[in-house]
């Protein structure tokens, strides 16, 4: 039993607090991105668009680094700064810190695969393509793909690398950061839905009125 003087541990670890940190200004600068690419388009767009400068600065910055440090190692044997941002969330997922080969492949598809595609469809949102549906459509569904091929496999195996034991490592790291890229990819999906539907229903009235 801990002494009556004994100073109770932190919420926070220095390296989850600079984890989180990190996170929160990838966050705002993605955000603030969006909004000036953005324009005066539509206020949706707009949303749209600070969540894909998101998701290339994170491919980018820490998912890239991810894989540079587990192809020529492991992040568990690296020691700077993206190694230290890693060790702090393979606490919560230990096949981060050990090169898994599932992840590892994984993660090399979403940076080089999900990052170019989202550059794309930002474009394509911001120019007002044809072929804005498609990208998002394939874009989300290679997010949801990841996320469930990330867990499954060790879902299927009783999920013996995956520490639940502490609230930050269960809701913030592995519910929270993995659940956005299943909840904002659904979203994005229905309003590819939304979209398509009406291009069809607008070219459909074009057609009567011409008959």
């Amino acid at each position: 039993m801990a002494g009556r003087g004994a100073a109770a541990p932190p919420l926070l670890s220095a390296a989850a607090a600079g984890s989180l940190a990190v996170c929160a200004v990838q966050l705002g600068l993605a955000w603030a991105l969006g909004r000036r690419l953005g324009g005066r388009g539509a206020p949706a767009d707009r949303w749209v668009l600070g969540w894909l400068c998101y998701d290339v600065l994170v491919h980018c910055t820490l998912e890239g680094p991810f894989v540079y440090l587990s192809l020529i190692g492991t992040v568990a044997e690296s020691d700077n700064i993206f190694a230290s941002l890693w060790k702090e969330y393979g606490r919560a997922d230990a096949r981060w810190l050990y090169s898994d080969p599932t992840i590892v492949s994984l993660e090399i598809l979403t940076v080089v695969l999900d990052g170019l595609l989202a550059l794309i469809l930002i474009y394509a949102i911001i120019k007002d393509k044809y072929y804005r549906h498609f990208i998002q459509v394939t874009l989300c569904v290679c997010e949801l793909y990841g996320g469930w091929m990330t867990f499954c496999p060790d879902w299927l195996i009783g999920s013996p690398n995956l520490d639940t034991s502490n609230w930050l490592y269960l809701w913030v790291y592995l519910v929270f950061f993995n659940g956005i890229w299943v909840v904002i990819p659904v979203l994005l999906l229905w309003q590819s839905w939304l979209g398509l539907k009406q291009m069809h229903h607008e070219k459909s009235n074009i057609r009567k009125k011409i008959r």
